[in-house]
């Protein structure tokens, strides 16, 4: 079978054909039918996310199960699934105390699984590989969807929309006419503007370096588009009456764009960080700042997200129409052509591409 490999940091992926090992006792096989270019993906390419190699790339996406081990009850052959990068073990702290999106065993590194044509022992991202023809994972790693979900919408409720709607609704809890400032239009960002949208936001501006952004945000539900400068602060500040937005969210993962979120938020606002950044990129706040400003900084991790509870409840907004994730795929592609999306998405263009399984 064929999968998309990169063999270490700064390499250039490459369609590689590789070898899986038959479920175990608890795993099921999963044809891939879609999955998302996300930029988790490329910060382990460049080494900004420290990786092992070969790596197969991919952890957002969705298909269907062809096998289970013998052990497996969640799941049938036949049923349509959505991939999940950080399933819960329902055992550690956080997860009896109702987070399992802080799950210890959710960061824990993946065992290598499968192997090159040659013999190389295979690494995948986040425990799944998923730009690759099929999977084999823990059925913990799966959530059933309706068949009549399409693929492409499905595979990205497995990160970036699940994501960006979670650090909407679950982790800033944006209530009806609040506003709402998105820094960083990837597929993350894209994501958070829709929640902003339907969640009832009032103004919702959104920020990035392209001005060709533009288009993509205001379809999305922006209210306002801006591109990011050295004005960026004094320009939100003369659209929300020089207080600055109720809520920022940062879906970048860098310093800079975490210190643009906190200035342009209110005396008493909040800040969530979506991006996931590099530990060696120092945020600087003085104390007094933090003191006078009120603001509450906090990260979001995942969305905040029950994902069992929270992909089928996405899944049936998608198909009955409350959540449009249109605007959010902006790229369609087949397998061959991935290391061309991760090139695009480098550059800042576009926001998701979908890779298309036949």
């Amino acid at each position: 079978m064929r999968a998309l490999v990169v063999t270490g940091v700064g390499t250039e992926p490459a369609v590689t054909d590789i070898e899986l090992p038959a479920p175990g006792p608890d795993e099921v096989r999963v044809r891939i039918r879609a999955a998302g270019v996300c930029h988790s993906d490329l910060s382990m390419m460049n080494g900004t996310v420290a990786a092992a190699y070969p790596l197969v790339l991919g952890h957002e996406a969705a298909g269907v199960v062809t096998e289970v081990g013998d052990d497996v009850r969640r799941v049938g052959v036949g049923d349509h699934v959505v991939l999940n990068w950080a399933p819960p073990c329902r055992q550690c702290w956080s997860c009896q105390h109702g987070e399992p999106w802080l799950c210890a065993q959710a960061g824990a590194p993946a065992v290598p699984r499968g192997h090159t044509t040659g013999g190389d022992p295979l690494h995948v991202t986040l425990g799944l590989g998923a730009l690759a023809e099929e999977v084999v994972v823990s059925e913990r790693a799966v959530i059933g969807v309706p068949a009549g979900l399409p693929f492409e919408s499905a595979a990205l409720l497995g990160c970036a929309v699940l994501t960006g709607v979670g650090a909407v609704t679950r982790t800033a809890a944006v209530a009806p006419g609040e506003s709402v400032l998105v820094l960083g239009l990837g597929g993350v960002g894209l994501a958070t503007v829709i929640a902003a949208r339907a969640a009832g936001a009032g103004r919702i501006i959104a920020a990035d370096l392209a001005e060709a952004k533009s288009e993509l945000a205001r379809a999305a539900g922006a209210t306002d588009f801006l591109t990011s400068d050295d004005t960026l602060g004094k320009q939100i500040r003369a659209l929300t009456d020089g207080r600055g937005v109720d809520h920022a969210f940062e879906c970048v993962g860098r310093a800079t764009t975490i210190r643009t979120a906190w200035r342009a938020t209110r005396r008493g606002g909040q800040v969530t960080v979506v991006g996931m950044g590099a530990k060696d990129d120092l945020v600087a706040l003085s104390a007094l700042e933090i003191f006078h400003s009120a603001r509450t900084l906090r990260s979001s991790v995942y969305g905040s997200s029950d994902p069992d509870r929270d992909v089928p409840e996405l899944a049936a907004s998608v198909l009955d129409g409350s959540l449009d994730l249109g605007p959010l795929i902006t790229d369609r592609c087949e397998l061959s052509e991935a290391p061309a999306a991760f090139a695009r998405m480098a550059r800042g263009e576009g926001a998701r591409t979908v890779v298309h399984f036949d």
